[in-house]
């Protein structure tokens, strides 16, 4: 096994919050990824560790990313229920 090769970061303390926080499928998947970077690192598997360790972080980016979205439309849609209600 080559110990020069760095351990990439697993990010699933990240995919962990944003599951929680944020948008459940999506912080599963960065789940999942996360937890397969120290396993495929411990076999050897470095180009797959670091393939896993990139796609733990943009899923966990996505689930950040749906979450601002959707309190956004969330804040809009009221926004457009007040401005209509006044309206009459």
């Amino acid at each position: 096994m080559e110990q020069n090769h760095p351990r990439p970061a697993n990010y699933l303390v990240f995919a962990i919050l944003t599951t929680v926080l944020c948008c459940l499928p999506t912080g599963i998947v960065s789940i999942v990824y996360a937890n397969k970077v120290n396993t495929l690192y411990a076999d050897g598997k470095f180009s797959e560790a670091d393939a896993a360790s990139k796609n733990a972080k943009t899923w966990a980016i996505v689930s950040a990313v749906i979450a601002v979205l959707g309190v956004i439309l969330y804040f809009l849609f009221f926004a457009a229920i007040i401005a209509s209600a006044g309206a009459f």
